[in-house]
């Protein structure tokens, strides 16, 4: 399977170079179920490679996932709850996936949305369910760009980093989102109690 994916890219990337990164990222956060986070940590492979330069990797991914979390987010909006339920239960979104993201979204709002990029399903929903849920605009907007600039940084540096063995990466690839979740979300606890202990007296 890894071999098989790294020709598929390999091909796509011969073609169309950085497009492919804007266009696997831009799909998938816009709800299209396609291997965007592969694409992405492909990417960053090719820029340890010497044949892309990783900051525009990183940078081409962060407006991709921008602009395809705001389309989602506009199909939600604009087709309601009824258009964004027809997306439950198919092959690639199970029923219970997606309760589980309806449910964060309802509980967590733009939290949900900015982790959302670190979960496989709710990448996928977050935008569209976002819409349909009614979630403001602004709020959505903050939450979508900080998560995007956090999410391709990082797996676009992982997928650069890991960049000596294609095997190697596509391995990891199932337990990086969880191993790059869990440090930011360290990092966010670290901010608050820094912050906390600045603002006393």
């Amino acid at each position: 399977m890894g071999q098989a994916i790294f020709q598929l890219l390999s091909r796509l990337f011969a073609h169309y170079g950085y497009g492919a990164v804007f266009a696997g990222v831009m799909l998938e956060n816009a709800g299209v179920p396609v291997p965007g986070e592969t694409t992405l940590l492909f990417g960053g492979f090719l820029a340890h490679q010497g044949v892309l330069r990783l900051k525009w990797v990183v940078l081409t991914a962060i407006v991709g996932a921008a602009v395809g979390d705001n389309a989602g987010y506009a199909l939600g909006h604009y087709g309601g709850t009824a258009l964004v339920r027809r997306l439950r239960g198919r092959a690639w979104l199970s029923e219970h996936r997606f309760d589980q993201a309806e449910r964060a979204m309802l509980r967590y709002g733009a939290w949900a949305v900015f982790t959302g990029r670190f979960i496989t399903g709710l990448r996928i929903v977050a935008g569209p369910l976002a819409g349909a849920l009614r979630m403001g605009y602004a709020r959505f907007l903050l939450a979508n760009v900080a998560g995007a600039i956090v999410w391709a940084t990082a797996i676009g540096a992982a997928g650069y980093l890991l960049g000596t063995s294609w095997e190697r990466l596509a391995h990891f690839a199932s337990t990086l989102n969880w191993i790059v979740l869990a440090v930011v979300a360290a990092g966010i606890v670290a901010f608050v109690i820094v912050r906390r202990r600045v603002r006393r007296p």
